[in-house]
C-alpha cells in the first residue's frame, strides 16, 4: 500500500522542545492524512481530554499523493479533539501549504501541550524554531500572512493561521492557509488558540520520495480537458437546482427554498469572478477568486454551503452582502458553516432576516467574543435555549446543506457522522440528485438500500482524507484508479476506511457518544430501522458503540471484550 514517507515530528510547546520519532509502521498500515491522524490521536490523547486544554493534541499530515503531480492532491488533513462536538474530529484544507509540508520531510507533525506566550512555530527539515509574538494578538489571518512574509519571506503558501476566532476561542474557529483556505469545520483554530499558537510555518527540501503510478498523469489530463460547470461556479453550480428540489435549507431551516435564489445563484457568483483559482497542482481550477468593483471587495468565494448558511438560512439575497461576509469570516477564522447558522438562529430569535448590517456587525462581534457574541461563539448546540429556538445540529455541529428532509440518504449520514452534521463525511448527497449515473442513483425519499451505501461512502472518504484526495475527484477517480495509485485492492481500502471511522466512534463512545447522539432535528421514514441497519452493517453493538474487540490495539482497548 502506498504511504506517506518520514519520522513524526513531535513538538511540546509548554517544554520548547520538538523531537522526532520513527513511525514507519503506522505509515505502511495507516497510508497518511485522516487515518495517520486518527490513529496517533486515538492512541495518545487521553480519551477524558479537554478540547481547549493541554491535555489535548493537534496533528498536521499528509498522504503520499502530496507526493504527485496530479490534479486533486492540493490538501492535508488536521486531526484533534473538537472544541464544538467534543469528540475526535479530522477536517482538510486545501490550497498551497501540502507540499510544503512535505518539504520538512515529517509524515505528520504532533502539537502537544500549551505555550505561556503567543507564539509562532516555525518547522523546517533542520529544526523547529519558537518565535514569541505578543504584538500579534487578535491581529487578523492576512495581518498575520503579511508579517511572516515581511518577517521570514515565506508566503501564505507555508502557514498555517489563525485569526481572533481562534485566540477567543470561538468553538467553530478555523485554522486557515493560503490566506482563503481553512480546515474549517469542528473548531480545530480554537484549539490553536487555546495552545496559544498564532501561526505555524512549514518549509525545506527535503520531501521524501514515493512513487506513483502514471496513471496520475491520465487523471491530471482528464481534469485540465473536462468541460465541468464548477470550473466556472464552483460548488454554487449546485444551488439553483438544489432550490428547485427543495433541499436549500432558508430562514433558520423553517424553510427548503429560497424565493431569493437568483441574486446570490452560481450565475452571480460567476459574475463576480475576475480569475481562476486552484489548489496546488490541480488543473480543474474550481476555485472562486470573486471582486464587486463597484465597492473594490475582493474574497474567494462564497462556495455553495457559505451560499447557503449566509444567505438563503439568514435570508440575504445579494451576492455582494454575502461575499462580505464570506470575507470577514477569513479573515477572521471562523467556519462559514458554523458561523452562518449560528448567526441564522439569532437572526430567527430577533426577527431580523435579511439584516446584512446586522450579520457583518455579528460576525465581528463572535471573533472578538464581544457582548451577544460571546453567547453565539458557543455554537448553536449550546445556546439554542438561551434563544430560543430549535437545535439545528448532530453532534453539536451545526448543518450543512442539502436538506436531509428531502435527500434522506443525506440525512441518515449527517445522522452517522461521527464529525457532525456535515456533508462530506459520507457525501451522499450526489447520489439522491440526478448528477450520477442511473445505477449509482436513489430515490430521495426514503432508506430503502442506503444503509450499506452510507457505510460504503464513509469508508471510502476516510481513504481519500488519507491519500489525501480532493473529494470532487469522484468524477475522475474509479475503484480501479484508486487500486492503482495507492497499490491496493478496493476491498482493503474500504476495510481500512472502516477501521478509521470505527476508531473515530470508539474514542468518542469512551467520551459519552452512543445512539442518542445519532439523532436528526426531524424525522424521515424508517429512520430507526436505518439506523439499526448502518449499525449492522459495521458490527456495531446495537446502542452505537464500537465493540472493543473490533478494534486491534489502541490505547484503552483490552485484548478481549
Amino acid at each position: 500500500m502506498k504511504h506517506v514517507r518520514g519520522p513524526l515530528c513531535s513538538i511540546d510547546l509548554g517544554e520548547r522542545t520538538a523531537e522526532t520519532e520513527a513511525i514507519d509502521d503506522l505509515l505502511e498500515s495507516y497510508i497518511g492524512g485522516r487515518a495517520l491522524g486518527t490513529k496517533l490521536a486515538h492512541d495518545r490523547v487521553p480519551f477524558d481530554a479537554d478540547p481547549l486544554g493541554a491535555d489535548n493534541r493537534l496533528y498536521f499530515a499528509t498522504g503520499p499523493m502530496q507526493h504527485s503531480t496530479m490534479s486533486f492532491t492540493g490538501r492535508m488533513s488536521a486531526t484533534g479533539v473538537s472544541p464544538l462536538t467534543d469528540g475526535l474530529l479530522s477536517s482538510n484544507a486545501g490550497g498551497f501549504l501540502s507540499r510544503n509540508f512535505t518539504g520538512t520531510g515529517y509524515s505528520a507533525v504532533e502539537l502537544t501541550g500549551e505555550s505561556d506566550e503567543l507564539v509562532i512555530v516555525h518547522v523546517t527539515d533542520e529544526g523547529v524554531e519558537f518565535e514569541a509574538v505578543p504584538d500579534l494578538a487578535e491581529a487578523t489571518v492576512p495581518e498575520t500572512c503579511e508579517y511572516i512574509e515581511d518577517e521570514h519571506g515565506l508566503g501564505p503558501e507555508h502557514t498555517t493561521v489563525i485569526g481572533p476566532a481562534g485566540e477567543n476561542e470561538v468553538r467553530f474557529a478555523s485554522i486557515m492557509t493560503s490566506k482563503e483556505r481553512a480546515f474549517g469545520r469542528g473548531g480545530l483554530g480554537a484549539v490553536l488558540g487555546a495552545k496559544n499558537v498564532k501561526a505555524i510555518t512549514f518549509d525545506g527540501d527535503s520531501t521524501r520520495e514515493v512513487e506513483i503510478p502514471p496513471v496520475q498523469m491520465q487523471i491530471h489530463g482528464e481534469a485540465a480537458q473536462a468541460d465541468h460547470p464548477m470550473k466556472a461556479q464552483g460548488t454554487t453550480s449546485v444551488a439553483e437546482y438544489a432550490n428547485m428540489v427543495e433541499a436549500l435549507p432558508s430562514y433558520y431551516f423553517e424553510e427548503l427554498s429560497f424565493e431569493g435564489i437568483d441574486g446570490i445563484s452560481g450565475d452571480r457568483v460567476e459574475e463576480k469572478k475576475y480569475k481562476k483559482g486552484t489548489c496546488s497542482a490541480c488543473a480543474f481550477a474550481c476555485k472562486l477568486p470573486t471582486r464587486d468593483e463597484e465597492s473594490g471587495l475582493e474574497t474567494e468565494g462564497p462556495e455553495y454551503e457559505t451560499l447557503m448558511a449566509f444567505g438563503s438560512n439568514s435570508g440575504i439575497d445579494d451576492i455582494v452582502d454575502l461575499m462580505k461576509s464570506n470575507k470577514l469570516c477569513d479573515e477572521y477564522g471562523l467556519d462559514t458553516i458554523s458561523a452562518g447558522d449560528t448567526v441564522a438562529a439569532y437572526l430567527a430569535s430577533e426577527d431580523e432576516f435579511g439584516n446584512a448590517d446586522l450579520i457583518h456587525d455579528l460576525v465581528e462581534k463572535i471573533a472578538h467574543r464581544e457582548g451577544v457574541g460571546d453567547t453565539l461563539a458557543e455554537g448553536v448546540d449550546r445556546i439554542h435555549d438561551d434563544l430560543g429556538v430549535e437545535n439545528w445540529t448532530v453532534k453539536g455541529m451545526e448543518f450543512s446543506a442539502h436538506d436531509g428532509r428531502t435527500l434522506n440518504g443525506q440525512g441518515l449520514a449527517f445522522a452517522t457522522s461521527n464529525r457532525g452534521a456535515d456533508h462530506m463525511y459520507a457525501e451522499f448527497y450526489p447520489y439522491e440528485y440526478p448528477l450520477v449515473d442511473a445505477d449509482d442513483a436513489f430515490d430521495k425519499e426514503g432508506l430503502e438500500g442506503k444503509p450499506p451505501k452510507v457505510v460504503e461512502l464513509e469508508n471510502v472518504n476516510a481513504i481519500k482524507d488519507s491519500a489525501v484526495f480532493c473529494k470532487f475527484s469522484r468524477d475522475f477517480l474509479s475503484h480501479e484508479r484508486m487500486e492503482t495509485l495507492l497499490d491496493a485492492d478496493y476491498e482493503d481500502l474500504l476495510e481500512l476506511g472502516g477501521e478509521v471511522v470505527a476508531m473515530e466512534r470508539h474514542f468518542n463512545n469512551q467520551r459519552g457518544f452512543d445512539s442518542d447522539d445519532d439523532a436528526l432535528p426531524y424525522e424521515i421514514p424508517d429512520f430507526e430501522q436505518g439506523l439499526a441497519e448502518y449499525y449492522d452493517e459495521r458490527g456495531w453493538n446495537d446502542d452505537g458503540t464500537v465493540p472493543d474487540a473490533a478494534l486491534e490495539g489502541g490505547h484503552g482497548a483490552p485484548a478481549d471484550d
